[in-house]
This record gives C-alpha cells, structure tokens and sequence, in this order.
C-alpha cells in the first residue's frame, strides 16, 4: 500500500475515529509531520521544503457581525489544515489532496484571474493565495510549487475549513518565497487571505475565519474588532474551571460561494439597511430603538436588530471572562441563538433541536456557530454532563430519523504555524 493511500485510509477510519465518531483530540505535530511528509515523497519524488498547519476556529460569540464593521470572539481548534510544500522552477503549481488520491489540479500562478482559473472547489482557495498574493505585490507570478493537503477538519460544518486552507498556503508561501514583509503582519496576511476567499473564490465573508486562524494563542479567545483590526486575546480557562465546548456538527452541508446563498443575501440586507439608516455600517447604529423605527421594511429591522445585539453580547462575554464567570456566558449564548434562528433567520431545524437539546440535557447555554444554514452548534458543558448532552442530542436526532451527528469537545487552540 502507497504512503498517500496508507494515509487517506488512516484518515478516514484508521485513526482519529471511535465509534464512528470523530475523536476528542487529533494526532500529534509530530506524527502528523511524518505522515504528510511520507506522502508528498510518495507522491511528488521528493521530501517537501516544509509542511504547515492552519486551525479552523469556533465562534464563542459575534455571529453575521464582523462584514458590519462589529466585534466577534473566536477561538482556534486543534483541527485544522496542514499543507507540505516543495517550491521548483517551472512557473506552475501541481496541487493534490490527501482526500482525493489520483486527483491532481495544475494551474500557473501568472495566469490566475476570478473569473478564468482552472482551478476551482477545493483548490480554488489555494490558487485564490497565490492570485491574492501576486496582485497584492509580495509574490513574483512565476513560482512554482508542489503542494499537498491534508485535513482533519469536516468542509461546510462552520468550522472554517476554507479559512484554514488560504491560511495554510499563505504561511507557506511566506516561508518559502520570503514574502518577509508580509509575514511579519498576522493582520496583513488575513487581510490578503480573506481577499482569495471573497474574489477569486467569490465567497461574501468577513475577516474573522482567517485572523482566527493566523492570530489566535493557545488557552485564549481572540477579541477582535473588524473594523480597525485590532485585536486582543483573552485567557479562557475552561479546563480550570471544569468546562468544555462541545461541537455538534448536525452534518448538514452548507457553502457559502453559492450564488443566491442565504449568507450572500443576509450581507446584503445589512448593506442596504446601512444605506437607509445612513451608517457606514451596522456597527455604527447607537440608538437601536430609533434605527427600528426609521426601518420600515420588517425584514431589515430585524436584521439591525440581531446585528446591534450581538454585537453588545461579544461585550457582555468579554466581560464575564475577564470577570471569571465562565459559567454565566451560557445564558449568553441561548440568547445569541434566539437572535440568529428569529432575528437573522440563519439557523435550521437541526441546529435548533441541537441547541435545545444540549440546554435540556444540562449544558449551561448552546448556540449554532458560523454562517448558519446548517454546520455546527456550539454548547459549553460541565465535564461531567459530556456524556448526558451527547446522548441527548443523538436521542433527538434519532427521534426524527436524522443522520447521527458528530460530536467534538475542545478547548482553545493554538494559531496557524510551520510544523516542520
């Protein structure tokens, strides 16, 4: 058996996996070096110059605010995306997945453009980098390179595995093509990762998914302003405190490049609701009561509405940590979701019979996480009730002959980094 294939097998059963579900923690940097370097041997004839990981991240709060100028408060996972590389003099890029075996996507980095590439799905987050990178004027359009992709994390559950991706390759070309300038700007190297996913791929999305993967630290949140991007990063000792964040992934799919995408839709409501209120963006709203009333479309009202909220329960959750209530933020949480299922309409029957469940069950507050319409819902749970929220949201699901869902508990998570 191959080294990519050993791998894929691994990933898919091998390891990573008990009882059908995805396991608590994944394999070590070690080993996940070893394994991916071991595959690009197999599969390019030479050991990559080096292999790098980016995180995909859970929003603890600020959900649909952040492309509104607002505050959001993110963590990283310890899932995430890992990319070996080896750079050569052909001017093109040959780039394969560890998921797809015997799939090869090829394309030159002088001749990308959005709207002709032909690189496109999953690799066209990757190539949106190397676009992203040249039109910014840090990368010389004729590398080339050798690229291979391996991830732990489940594409379209909220988790920002797209982000994970574009920040991987960044990291990378940073590294190997001395792009120094760039890499000394976590800030900056977001901003141009977020150009890949909102122009070449063609995606609406704010800047949090790519500063959470490049700018978050172990043990602490990111507190993040989308506006000026400054940012600051909070302890979050869950473990001291006896808590986990449990992540129910209700598997239902969701992509948010999809043309007429109800994300797409939400961004242009609050667009066009800035407009008539005159602001620059929602963030700018002071008196909510008075923005409602100049609203006369209900529908853009309630969009304002979830946005200023949300934005005051980002700050009410910065205040409970720094208070040390960890326990309190749940009630937060339950109302987070009140606001994106009734407010922003973002949210779907899975992930309100999640949230509801979980609550039930005894977790201290739940919330869907991401951009809605499926994906993940986000629970903070005592230790001792991992169990008991488990078998309560698998019960419901099974109730109504829903797929199983997934379940992952974690606690704050180192940012994107080279492994090796």
């Amino acid at each position: 058996m191959s080294a990519l294939q050993s791998m894929l097998d691994w990933l898919r059963g091998g390891r990573g996996t008990r009882g059908g579900a995805p396991d608590e923690w994944p394999i070590s940097a070690d080993v996940r070096t070893e394994e991916l370097s071991s595959a690009f041997t197999e599969a390019f004839g030479e050991p990559p110059s080096g292999v790098w990981r980016a995180p995909g991240r859970v929003n603890l709060m600020g959900e649909h605010t952040d492309y509104n100028d607002g505050l959001v408060l993110p963590i990283a996972l310890p899932w995430g995306v890992s990319l070996a590389l080896a750079p050569n003099t052909s001017g093109s890029v040959e780039l394969r997945s560890a998921q797809r075996p015997g799939e090869a996507v090829r394309f030159s980095p002088a001749d990308l453009h959005p709207d002709s590439s032909d690189a496109t799905g999953w690799a066209g987050y990757v190539a949106g980098v190397f676009w992203a990178a040249r039109e910014s004027g840090h990368l010389d359009p004729g590398v080339g390179a050798r690229i291979l992709l391996d991830s732990d994390l489940p594409v379209g559950a909220s988790l920002s595995s797209s982000a994970a991706v574009e920040c991987a390759a960044l990291l990378a070309l940073v590294d190997t093509f001395g792009l120094d300038e760039l890499g000394r700007d976590r800030a900056a190297m977001a901003r141009t990762a977020r150009r890949a996913e909102n122009e070449f791929v063609g995606a609406p999305t704010g800047i949090m998914d790519q500063s959470a993967s490049l700018r978050c630290t172990e043990g602490r949140a990111l507190f993040l302003d989308c506006r000026t991007g400054g940012a600051r990063t909070l302890p979050l000792p869950l473990g001291d405190a006896g808590l986990r964040l449990l992540l129910v992934d209700t598997r239902v799919r969701h992509r948010l490049s999809d043309a007429g995408s109800g994300y797409a839709a939400r961004r242009a409501e609050c667009e066009r609701a800035a407009r008539q209120l005159g602001v620059d963006a929602l963030r700018d709203v002071e008196d909510l009561t008075d923005a409602l009333g100049a609203l006369p479309d209900p529908v853009l009202s309630r969009r304002v509405k979830h946005v200023v909220t949300e934005i005051n329960r980002v700050n009410a959750t910065v205040g409970l940590i720094r208070a040390g209530a960890l326990p309190e933020i749940g009630p937060v949480f339950n109302a987070s979701h009140l606001s994106l299922r009734d407010q922003f309409e973002v949210s779907c029957p899975e992930l309100d019979v999640a949230v509801e469940a979980a609550v039930g069950a005894g977790a201290r507050g739940a919330r869907m996480t991401g951009g809605g319409f499926g994906g993940t819902a986000v629970a903070l749970v005592a230790e001792d009730r991992l169990a008991d929220v488990r078998n309560a949201v698998s019960a419901a699901f099974a109730r109504r002959r829903w797929r199983e869902p997934e379940f992952r508990d974690a606690l704050p998570s180192a940012g994107a980094g080279r492994l090796a």
